[in-house]
Formats: structure tokens, C-alpha cells, sequence
């Protein structure tokens, strides 16, 4: 007895929409919770294969291999976050010569708007006090915000890594869950699933790291060429800015700027930084973003920006980091579900993404030149309207395809 029960398609529609959007309410309000376990989950996969090797390859047992694994991975971040702490504080020394630069432009700024818009030095001050009048209420909560944001993030440090550790340590049993859930004649499926979703996200990751790494060497040789102080760290701290999509560049260009003025007040190297942050940009977004990031994880730019903006909107920087792996994931699953495979080939990206000049592979923009063409054949006769057609043809057409399909 067959009990499938075959519904239209305005209902799977409607079933398909009901269900992602209780997922993202879902995903909403939990956000404290899920969020770093859905962080562990990712750093989890990524972590996997130094487990294995220091439990089959140097013969650990497997609550040791994972106690190691996770402790190398606090122990990296740590080491990072000593070098960034030590030279952020060589950075605050030099604040009052930051000050003092700033006061420079401001100076020359208002030098400027004086000569050629007719605006007074007191006219200027007035509309600058108008403009933040109320910024010390609004400093004040955004003072409460960020330290709440701080317990917040110090509470998520803490819990990461146990997470991941768990996460680790309990694979199988997580695994063995999963084949429960499902029957026996779509384990085949659910296997390549899991095993696609493990493949995505830590081809992303390792992805996103190597864009980190390249982005951070070049900033930094930029900011030696044009000599910039601190020109190490601000490039560490460009490369990891980068990886929040759109709004990290934009604060890593800023705060670099600021930096620069503890060297000298001249403008040229502000504007050395600016010219150095672009080129870098565009290295990376037509280069190393295609080739390296985009060749792991086959989502359309659309959807990529879609789901950075929701996710942003839903848990800001987290989610946004967040979207693109989930989206991933999401893809996976559509692909191999039969009546979501439509949405999985929306998120897809089919256009070739490179192509061969002189031997050397090149990125591909050219949105006219598809991977494969896609034909929908129909059997339906299309009717040839002529100045001698009746509406006793086409209505005798149109039965015709009626017949024809029944």
C-alpha cells in the first residue's frame, strides 16, 4: 500500500516557506544558544582531521587525541591574541600623537571649507555641536551595549571550545543518532549528505583562512612600502576583518587610517592607505575570492548577499560569518531531496568560472557564457498566427493539446 500522499505545488510551496521561516524565527530567538554551537559545529569539522591523525597516526586514545586537538586550537587563538594585545598596547602609547594629527586635518579641513564655501570656523563648530548634541546619551548606551556585548562574547569563548570538544568526542554517537532517524533504504543518501556537508564547509574554512593569510601579507607589504607604522599588525588585523563580509573591510580601512597618523600628519600617507586598501580589495574580490573561496563553495553571488543581510539582521557579525556555511549546508541537503532540488539549483552557481589564457587560468566574468545550456522541450503545438486565422483554429489547436495530454 503505497501512502505517499502527493500534494500540489502551490502546497509544497507553501509547506517549503512555512518551514524556513520558523527555522529562521527559530534561529532568532535562540541565537545566544545556537550560535556557538553552530561556531563549535564548523570548528568541529575543520579540527577533525588533526584528531585523526594524532589518534591513528600517533596511537593516542581517542578522549586524548580530542583533548589535544582543542587545546592547540585555544592555544593558537591565544598566541594571537597576546601578539594583537601587545601591539595594540605599543599602538596606545602613541595616542596623543594620534590626537594631535587629527586635530592637524581637522584644522586643514575647516581651513579649506572657510576659503572656498564661506563658513566660518564658529559656524562649523555650531553645526558640529548641533549635529552631536545628544552623543553623550548615545555614548552612554552604547557603552552599556558593548559591555554587554563583551560578557556576551567572553561567555561564548568559554563555551566554543568546550562545544567543540564535545562535538568531537561524540561524532559516532551523533552519527549513529542520525541513522536512527531515518530508514534504512535512505541511508545511502543521508551518508552522502553528511559527508558532502563536511566536504563544503571545511573546504570553505580552509578557504577562508588562506584568503585571511594572503590578504594579511599583502596589506602588510603595502603599508612597508609606503611606510606605515605598525604596518604587521594593522595588515594581521585587515586580514581578519576580512573575513565579516562587506562591513569588516570598511572598519579594518578606518581604524588603519587612524593608525597611520601616529607616523607623521602628512596627507600622502593617508592617502598611501587608502590607495593600498583598494588595491588589495580588488585583488582579493577578483582574484583570490573566485579562485580560492568561491571554487569550494558553488553559491551565486545573489544569494551569497541575500543571506549575509539576513544573517546580519538576525545576530549581526556572527551571523554574517555564519551565512555563507549555512547556506552551504542548506544547498547539500536541497540537492539530494527530490522535491527541493529546485531550490538547490537556485542557490547554485553554474556559470564556468575560469577560463585558459596561455596556459594560465583566469577568473571568468562573463555572464553571457553559461556552463550548459538548458533546453525545456514541450509538447504542446504553438499556434502560427495569420491573417486567415479563425477562432474555430485555434479553438480546434487547443483541443488538440488537450487530447495530447491527457
Amino acid at each position: 500500500m503505497n501512502d505517499t500522499i502527493k500534494l500540489p505545488f502551490y502546497a509544497k510551496l507553501a509547506l517549503t516557506l512555512v518551514c524556513l521561516i520558523s527555522f529562521g524565527y527559530i534561529f532568532y530567538i535562540g541565537q545566544e544558544i545556537l550560535i556557538p554551537i553552530l561556531l563549535s559545529f564548523i570548528f568541529a569539522i575543520l579540527l577533525r582531521p588533526i584528531a585523526h591523525f594524532i589518534r591513528h597516526k600517533l596511537y593516542f586514545p581517542h578522549v586524548i587525541a580530542v583533548m589535544i586537538t582543542v587545546l592547540l586550537f585555544v592555544l593558537f587563538f591565544i598566541g594571537l591574541f597576546t601578539f594583537l594585545s601587545i601591539q595594540i598596547s605599543e599602538m596606545a602609547n602613541d595616542f596623543n600623537k594620534i590626537e594631535r594629527n587629527i586635530a592637524i586635518h581637522i584644522h586643514n579641513v575647516q581651513q579649506y571649507i572657510r576659503e572656498h564655501f564661506n563658513i566660518s570656523s564658529r559656524e562649523q563648530k555650531q553645526y558640529l555641536d548641533s549635529a552631536t548634541q545628544d552623543s553623550m546619551e548615545k555614548g552612554k548606551e552604547m557603552i552599556g551595549t558593548t559591555l554587554m556585548s563583551f560578557t556576551d562574547t567572553l561567555l561564548n569563548l568559554i563555551l566554543i571550545p568546550i562545544y567543540t570538544f564535545l562535538i568531537l568526542l561524540y561524532r559516532t554517537h551523533f552519527m549513529l543518532f542520525f541513522s536512527k532517524l531515518v530508514k534504512k533504504e535512505y541511508h545511502t543518501k543521508l551518508q552522502d549528505i553528511l559527508s558532502q556537508i563536511k566536504v563544503a564547509v571545511k573546504s570553505y574554512i580552509v578557504g577562508l583562512i588562506i584568503e585571511m593569510i594572503m590578504v594579511s601579507i599583502l596589506t602588510t607589504v603595502g603599508f612597508m612600502i609606503i611606510g606605515v607604522k605598525y604596518a604587521i599588525l594593522l595588515g594581521i588585523i585587515t586580514g581578519i576583518l576580512n573575513l565579516v563580509p562587506y562591513v569588516g573591510i570598511l572598519f579594518a580601512g578606518v581604524l588603519s587610517i587612524v593608525a597611520s597618523l601616529t607616523g607623521s600628519p602628512d596627507l600622502s600617507i593617508i592617502v598611501g592607505v587608502i590607495v593600498v586598501n583598494i588595491i588589495v580589495q580588488l585583488i582579493d574580490n577578483n582574484i583570490l575570492v573566485p579562485l580560492v573561496v568561491s571554487s569550494k563553495v558553488q553559491i551565486n553571488a545573489f544569494v551569497s548577499i541575500v543571506g549575509i543581510i539576513i544573517g546580519g539582521a538576525i545576530s549581526g557579525i556572527s551571523g554574517m560569518f555564519l551565512a555563507i556555511p549555512i547556506i552551504a549546508i542548506l544547498k547539500v541537503i536541497f540537492d539530494r531531496i527530490e522535491y527541493l532540488e529546485p531550490w538547490g539549483y537556485l542557490m547554485g552557481d553554474d556559470l564556468p568560472k575560469t577560463y585558459t589564457w596561455r596556459n594560465i587560468k583566469l577568473p571568468l566574468f562573463d555572464s553571457e557564457t553559461s556552463a550548459k545550456k538548458i533546453i525545456i522541450k514541450t509538447d504542446i503545438v504553438v499556434p502560427m498566427f495569420t491573417e486567415t486565422t479563425t477562432e474555430t483554429d485555434i479553438t480546434r489547436i487547443n483541443d488538440e493539446n488537450l487530447e495530447s495530454k491527457n
